[in-house]
């Protein structure tokens, strides 16, 4: 056992998908399976703690979710909002660090004033690291980034040849945390879409036919022991 938790990956990265569909398989509205999902995470980062995961990453809203049907995107910005509230009570009672990546300032005021006390409410719990993508992009992310980097070299902070890859990793949302072993899409759509595209370079690819809301304890287990006979040569071709 000791030797398998040496294995288990330190950061894993979830698209969060299937939730709509998983609802209208039931008669149910897709909000319904978007509700349905929310729940389920706190089910899965218990389980990734026990697991022995130390950092754990989701897709909850992109920037291109908001093209969406607009009683859709409402109804998600309801749910997340009231989901950043009650995140709060979880977090404490399951000594999580919360932080919320992506591009906070397309967010209403309200959500934004939540995510600011409950990374400020979470700031010194030291089990697992959760980290929420909201209102993110992975394309967004590095043009925000690359302005960021260009304003340094505009006012001499920085010459241009003195910008590396790790210049860049610590302009990213992501600076804090150590890029994802394993990403896991559930509902079987095998792409990433526009998901942590510079962290993501050396990651695992984990995909699943089962849909969110039904991503379960055993199903976290079949994915990590599917990353546990991969042969990760770092460096090697």
């Amino acid at each position: 056992m000791e030797e398998k938790n040496r294995n288990v990956p330190q950061h894993v990265a979830i698209i969060l998908d299937g939730n709509g569909r998983w609802a209208k398989k039931r008669g149910m509205p897709r909000n319904y399976g978007h509700a349905q999902g929310a729940k389920n995470v706190e089910v899965i980062c218990r389980a990734a703690h026990n697991m022995g995961i130390r950092y754990l990453t989701v897709y909850a809203f992109s920037t291109e979710n908001w093209n969406r049907p607009k009683e859709e995107v409402d109804a998600l910005m309801k749910l997340l909002n009231q989901y950043m509230k009650n995140c709060q009570k979880t977090a404490k009672k399951n000594n999580m660090k919360v932080r919320v990546i992506g591009d906070k300032s397309g967010l209403s005021e309200g959500i934004r004033r939540d995510i600011e006390a409950l990374e400020n409410a979470t700031r010194e719990y030291d089990g697992l690291n959760f980290t929420i993508a909201l209102n993110y992009g992975g394309r967004d992310e590095l043009t925000r980034a690359v302005r960021k980097i260009a304003l340094d070299v505009k006012d001499g902070k920085t010459a241009p040849e003195d910008i590396t890859e790790e210049m860049i990793s610590a302009s990213l949302d992501t600076a804090e945390l150590p890029d994802p072993d394993l990403l896991i899409r559930t509902s079987y759509e095998l792409r990433i879409s526009n998901y942590l595209l510079w962290q993501l370079a050396y990651s695992e690819f984990y995909f699943t036919e089962v849909p969110w809301p039904d991503f379960d304890e055993k199903e976290l287990q079949r994915a990590i022991e599917a990353y546990q006979l991969r042969d990760r040569r770092f460096g090697k071709v």
